[in-house]
């Protein structure tokens, strides 16, 4: 079909969509106020440890407090409302304690690790709703409508109607959900199904919106709502699954309510009992103000992150990017892991696996390859490159070819040094029914092609694309075409078993076959084939709902949805997709899966550490509160105290930051 009907109505043509930009981080104004109090305290902490006058540094500290106090303190008033007792205000009011009675330094240094808390948590946020705005980007913003009376116009993607007839030209991206009604081409639909290769689609075939098409004109009948396609579900799904991760924070949530409640009240009834029962004001107030600080929460939170952020610095050095200290503390509880095939157990670039010189054409392997390199030399599809790459790569000479001609769904024809060279799909270039090798006057012509249909077989069955060369329509060659394995996707899922009990499960869109043998390379062997984006989100439900905490392993936009809806999620860094990046909790800079299980590893040995430094800390602070609470606790020590629990854990979590911590967790993780 000829790919220009008639030509577009200039006034039908909608206007250009800006390109969404990706949020600045000061644009955040929690990040600005963040900053702001950083400064200020940078600012204060040298004139106030040398001794300077105080009129230099106190108005530096006061204006700390407000820059990085206001905001979680009118939160935290607005949630007593509510009546819910926040514990942003709480430190806060802890932070204005110190500061009373003289711990102004302590007090600052309280209000700027809590802004910088809230404002990576915002920057964090809004890096999700940016990549999940972007997603939709992939969808075009117009598409070629055909009329009734034979024309055509272009109009908004968004508002085409079920029932509309487009027209998708060679290289444009599909405008929606359809069916294929004239037309046969080549369509990049790896963003959908994570399929590395593109599907040829003939009449009767079905497309998704965002899917590229290849060197043919496709009539495409719409299917599907635009806000109902395939692409607009995954963006929802990624949505819906990223809100369903916040409960997940409900204990902690009730843990500092009722943390926060107990020290408040224990804090006002050592203030106001005593005052009722005839004390002095001012040792009064002293003791629970010391009460507050020794029993102030800070020494938890620090027992806390130094050994999950050391684990986070120490990955990050290894090439694994893991986004917080809830994800690094995720990652010790996968009991389970579901790994994508294309870009994640495999490379996800086509290449050239064998070569196979049928008997009697005459030729060696590389002869084969540089007649069919040069036939292929001048197409852009991914196995025309792999046959190319292949012919470079053994430094064959590329000759010159004429008369190239490509048909989507069929291949190449071309001449070489005089002959026509051929090179494609087998079920267009060979006879599907071979006339028995008996059949008078005919067999012997018969016979390559005979050779032809059994080696394609073969190579299908071992899982590769079969691709058939003719010399002058006579079947010379067969070339086995496969997705290479990565090196070490056999180390990750024998260490990853191990680490799980359990086997990994291969998650795909792809096929089957094309499934099985990377599969059975790896010792995998639950397989999950022909899986759509939500199919995959299924199956990860389905495993939470059975009490099991999956981590995902994928690249493209097609995962994006499974790995915001699993416990933990890990995006491959190199050929990874922007969403797949920013949903994922982690990163794998340098696609080395071997690092799965060690980083998984090296967060169960910072869980531990986490343990031990709640432990310390709890002590140190159950001895303080009751030594104030029973005697009569000085504020030096009480205040020295404290920091010294806060060193004691802080230095105990920082042994994670050794390079020696990483290569303990490889080895663990290899045994």
């Amino acid at each position: 079909m000829t790919s220009t009907l008639t030509k577009p109505s200039a006034s039908s043509v909608a206007p250009p969509v800006a390109p969404r930009r990706r949020t600045r981080v000061l644009a955040l104004p929690e990040a600005r106020w963040a900053l702001a109090a950083l400064v200020l305290f940078l600012l204060a902490l040298p004139l106030s440890l040398l001794g300077a006058p105080v009129w230099t540094w106190a108005p530096l500290f006061a204006a700390t407090y407000v820059t990085g106090g206001w905001e979680p303190g009118w939160e935290g008033l607005k949630a007593l409302k509510d009546r819910t007792l926040d514990v942003d205000l709480l430190m806060v009011v802890a932070a204005l304690g110190a500061a009373a009675i003289g711990q102004v330094l302590d007090g600052a240094l309280l209000i700027v690790i809590f802004a910088t808390s809230g404002a990576l948590e915002a920057v964090a946020t809004a890096r999700t709703a940016d990549s999940v705005r972007g997603l939709l980007d992939l969808a075009p913003a117009t598409a070629t409508r055909l009329l009734p009376d034979g024309g055509e116009e272009s109009v908004a993607a968004r508002s085409l109607a079920v029932g509309d007839v487009i027209l998708v030209r060679p290289g444009e991206r599909v405008g929606a959900d359809g069916q294929v009604l004239d037309g046969e081409s080549d369509v990049d639909q790896a963003t959908i199904t994570g399929e590395p290769l593109p599907v040829t689609k003939q009449t009767g075939g079905e497309v998704f919106a965002g899917t590229v098409n290849g060197t043919g004109a496709l009539r495409v009948r719409v299917e599907r709502d635009p806000s109902d396609s395939v692409l607009a579900r995954i963006v929802a799904m990624v949505e819906e699954a990223s809100g369903t991760k916040a409960p997940t924070q409900l204990f902690i949530e009730k843990v500092e309510q009722r943390y926060s409640l107990v020290m408040v009240a224990a804090t006002l009834a050592l203030f106001a009992v005593p005052l009722l029962l005839g004390a002095a004001l001012q040792p009064t107030l002293l003791r629970a103000m010391t009460f507050m600080i020794v029993a102030s929460p800070c020494a938890v939170v620090l027992a806390t992150m130094p050994p999950l952020l050391s684990a986070i610095a120490n990955a990050g050095r290894h090439g694994v990017l893991v986004k917080s200290a809830v994800v690094m503390e995720r990652l010790g509880q996968t009991d389970t892991v579901a790994l994508d095939k294309t870009g994640t157990l495999t490379e996800g670039t086509p290449h050239l696996a064998e070569l196979h010189p049928l008997p009697g054409s005459g030729l060696t392997e590389e002869a084969l390859l540089s007649r069919a390199a040069a036939a292929e030399r001048a197409s852009e599809h991914p196995l025309a490159r792999a046959v190319v790459d292949a012919a470079r790569s053994r430094g064959l000479p590329l000759r010159t070819a004429d008369d190239f001609a490509s048909t989507p769904g069929l291949g190449v024809t071309a001449t070489v040094d005089g002959h026509r060279i051929q090179v494609g799909a087998p079920g267009r270039l060979l006879h599907h029914d071979p006339r028995p090798a008996d059949n008078a006057g005919s067999g012997t012509q018969r016979q390559p092609e005979d050779a032809a249909h059994e080696k394609v077989r073969e190579l299908e069955e071992a899982g590769r694309t079969a691709v058939v060369v003719l010399v002058d329509g006579r079947p010379v060659g067969v070339l086995g075409i496969a997705d290479r394995l990565r090196p070490d996707a056999a180390e990750a899922v024998s260490a990853l078993t191990s680490l799980t009990g359990a086997s990994p499960v291969l998650v795909t869109g792809d096929n089957e076959r094309a499934a099985a043998l990377p599969a059975a390379r790896t010792g995998i062997t639950d397989v999950r084939a022909c899986l759509l984006p939500q199919d995959k989100v299924s199956a990860v439900r389905e495993w939470e709902a059975a009490g099991r905490r999956v981590l995902v392993v994928g690249d493209g936009v097609n995962d994006a949805p499974a790995l915001a809806a699993a416990h933990t999620g890990i995006a491959m860094g190199k050929a990874g997709s922007d969403l797949a990046l920013e949903t994922a909790d982690a990163v794998v800079v340098r696609d080395e899966l071997a690092a799965i299980p060690t980083v998984v590893n090296l967060s169960r040995t910072a869980r531990r550490l986490v343990v031990q430094n709640l432990v310390i800390a709890g002590a140190f602070i159950a001895v303080l509160a009751a030594w104030d609470l029973l005697g009569t606790l000085p504020l030096p020590l009480g205040v020295a105290g404290h920091e010294g629990s806060t060193v004691l854990v802080g230095l105990n979590g920082l042994r994670l930051l050794r390079d020696a911590a990483w290569h303990r967790a490889r080895l663990r993780s290899e045994r």
